[in-house]
């Protein structure tokens, strides 16, 4: 006869494997919306997951037939290759192979369009020159800014596709840029600009009102400098008093509107070398006099060519360069042939890049003509890499859309082209206000297209979610996510997005740095609460970021993570799958019926809550091709389980499910990380936990403490 204690751990093992009958005072309900469907997929088009750049050197490791294996186990279907070298401002070469415009061997690259006897395995970024930008969102691991470097040598130009010869309108209508932040409110009184070629002939300077411009762009104005509006610039290094008594000012910004079109004959005669604007060096602080002569000027900038030279930011980059811009060791790129011939795609279309912020749309053409010559199947073309990311202006963006888009689509009409790959933001993004006071990027990059005539060159809308900032995760946060994805979705239909233009995920996890919290279940249930609440809401595609393993590295607060769902060794080496490999196999092998058939999903509620009001339960269900009811569950209560009825309402009748309903369970009871200063283990590790229940209509199913739940059965 069992003792009590003997009794009691029997209990705990019913409760972990969801299987104890509980008395109908502890029951909780999940009522299901089966009336109508809030969205239909079919998951080898809905549920993918990403390549990204990988570190020098480790392709062959991570794309290895056993590796790659492994990685599909995980049931994601279709993949996007991730174009990450214009997260860097880098010029990508996708073809080692191919011509510059300078017969010099430099300037605009395009690789070869026609596939050469050698499979294309690599491929690099090449840092631009002529960049503006000290930090982005990856300025900072390759290179500074040139319009701070102290080097006359040197110069920032603007990007020559979004001058009137290439967008067909008046340069005022896409003015260009550079800011720069002194760190704290300086007086100022003076300007010098060291121009190069071409310069602006019309210009104002600014100042900033608010406290950060970059960050908070609605949070202040743009104020002219009395004597900052320049009607006539004639170029070279010209010192400029902006006022008669000092401005104090942190942020001050170089608008430029009008260009001189003009520069040194170069031997390539590419007329693109003498469109925009470019600038050597430039200088802000104060000037003294005498007798009406500039007598000295006090320069408040550090020059300097390192991260810490005074920050500049700018409007757009020359994608101009030279092979000796090559960066390999900034990572790879991985090739074409390498990429679709491992296997990771399991041959189904693949949403594939074009560099677009930093490139020419004849190199965009032979990317699709090379990849078409050599019969891989693409589903999507993305185009260019998180625009928002790199402050690039909607209207900006939207002219290079064009452009690029005009130009593909000559080569192929079939082609579906979207954008903008936004960086993953929870909320709408704000920029400086036009002259019509809208601050929305999205919408005017809508409205841009729209007054084109050029709405349905947007064949789908894509951006990233990382949805929690670095460092901060947060097991509340548990409870925000289906708001947080849901409300995105809305935001960007209320920005003008059509409702026949499928909005895609095409990157995501918790957050832009890994950290310790993605070994931890935490990950795993915010993985499947987030691919619920996403298809429930209405969106049509959604990509795990990313699919190869990597080893360990520190992010966050320094803390041991990786973006992957296994952890590896040095060399790569797949040691342990993670909380997210068992939650994609629940989402993806599970709840979804593997394949390409049509499921249709359905809205659910839940009265499980703390006393705060917090959700504890979410439930996400789904009426797969086979016939059946399936309802993936996410218990986020840290402690205790939940007991649950589950009702399905209709018009007709209210319904349960009936008979034989499989279980399938994966939480805290299953997997528990233990971190080290150097990394960590898994113990347990898995695996799901499978059963059975007969199910009648007072069935109570029993949801373990932190824990990811399927339930699949059939109706009565």
């Amino acid at each position: 006869m069992p003792t009590p204690m003997h009794q009691h751990f029997k209990t705990l093992g019913l409760l972990a494997l969801g299987l104890l009958a509980i008395p109908a005072a502890w029951s909780q309900t999940i009522t299901v919306d089966a009336g109508k469907a809030s969205n239909s997929i079919r998951p080898t088009q809905a549920l993918g997951a990403s390549v990204d750049r990988l570190p020098y050197g480790i392709s062959d490791q991570v794309l290895a037939p056993e590796t790659v294996k492994q990685v599909l186990a995980a049931g994601w279907q279709a993949m996007t290759y991730r174009q990450n070298t214009e997260l860097h401002v880098e010029a990508w070469h996708w073809n080692p192979s191919g011509a510059w415009s300078d017969p010099a061997g430099r300037g605009y690259f395009v690789g070869a369009a026609t596939p050469g006897a050698e499979p294309v395995q690599h491929s690099y970024g090449y840092p631009l020159p002529r960049r503006g930008v000290t930090r982005d969102d990856g300025t900072d691991l390759i290179g500074y800014s040139r319009l701070t470097d102290g080097d006359l040598n040197s110069f920032w130009k603007s990007n020559p596709y979004l001058s009137q010869h290439f967008t067909g309108e008046p340069d005022a209508l896409h003015p260009q840029w550079v800011v720069l932040d002194l760190a704290s409110k300086q007086p100022l009184t003076a300007i010098r600009i060291a121009w190069g070629q071409p310069h602006a002939t019309r210009y104002t300077v600014q100042y900033w009102t608010g406290d950060d411009p970059i960050h908070k762009p609605t949070q202040g104005s743009w104020q002219m400098f009395p004597l900052g509006d320049v009607g006539a610039g004639a170029g070279g290094t010209d010192t400029r008093r902006l006022s008669r008594e000092p401005i104090a000012a942190q942020w001050v910004r170089v608008l430029m509107s009008e260009s001189s079109n003009r520069c040194e004959a170069s031997a390539s005669h590419d007329v693109r070398d003498c469109l925009g604007y470019a600038i050597r060096e430039i200088s802000l602080g104060t000037l003294q006099e005498k007798d009406g002569r500039i007598t000295q000027f006090h320069d408040l900038v550090r020059h300097t060519p390192d991260q810490d030279q005074t920050a500049t930011y700018c409007s757009s980059v020359d994608p101009w360069h030279e092979p000796s811009d090559l960066d390999e060791k900034a990572g790879e790129q991985v090739g074409f042939d390498k990429f679709f011939r491992s296997g990771i795609t399991r041959g189904l279309p693949t949403m594939i890049s074009i560099a677009m912020l930093y490139n020419t749309p004849e190199d965009a053409v032979n990317e699709l003509r090379f990849l078409e010559a050599r019969g891989y199947p693409i589903s999507y073309v993305e185009m260019g890499e998180e625009a928002d990311g790199h402050y690039t202006p909607p209207e900006d963006y939207a002219a290079l859309y064009l452009q690029f888009a005009k130009a593909l689509h000559q080569f192929d009409p079939q082609l579906k082209l979207g954008g903008p790959v936004f960086t993953g933001q929870n909320q709408d993004i704000e920029v400086w206000p036009d002259a019509r006071g809208d601050a929305s990027w999205t919408r005017r990059f809508i409205n841009y297209l729209r007054e084109h005539g050029r709405l349905d060159e947007l064949a789908f809308f894509s951006f990233e979610h990382y949805p929690v900032d670095p460092g901060k995760l947060l097991w509340s946060h548990l409870y925000d996510e289906p708001q947080w994805v849901g409300h995105i979705l809305q935001v960007w239909r209320d920005d003008g997005v059509p409702a026949n233009v499928p909005l895609f995920i095409t990157e995501s996890n918790l957050s832009s740095q890994m950290s310790e919290a993605y070994m931890d279940i935490w990950s795993g249930l915010w993985l499947a609460d987030y691919a619920g609440a996403f298809l429930s809401a209405g969106g049509d595609a959604l990509y795990f970021f990313h699919a190869l393993p990597e080893a360990m590295t520190r992010g966050a607060h320094n803390s041991m993570g990786t973006f992957n769902f296994f952890s590896a060794d040095a060399n790569n080496r797949i040691q342990q799958p993670l909380a997210q490999f068992f939650a994609s196999q629940l989402v993806n092998l599970e709840w979804m019926q593997p394949g390409d058939g049509l499921h249709r999903i359905y809205t659910a509620t839940s009265d499980i809550q703390d006393e705060a009001g917090h959700q504890l339960v979410s439930a996400y269900p789904a009426f797969r091709p086979d016939g059946s009811w399936s309802l993936l569950i996410v218990n986020k209560d840290q402690e205790n389980a939940q007991s649950v009825r589950i009702d399905f309402q209709a018009a007709a009748a209210n319904q349960h499910f009936s008979g034989k309903v499989s279980v399938s369970t994966f939480g805290r009871a299953q997997y528990q990380w233990h971190p080290t200063a150097d990394g960590g283990h898994a113990d347990p590790d898995g695996p799901i936990v499978h059963s059975t229940v007969n199910a009648r209509s007072d069935t109570q199913f029993v949801l373990p403490a932190a824990s990811i739940t399927v339930l699949r059965g059939q109706l009565q």
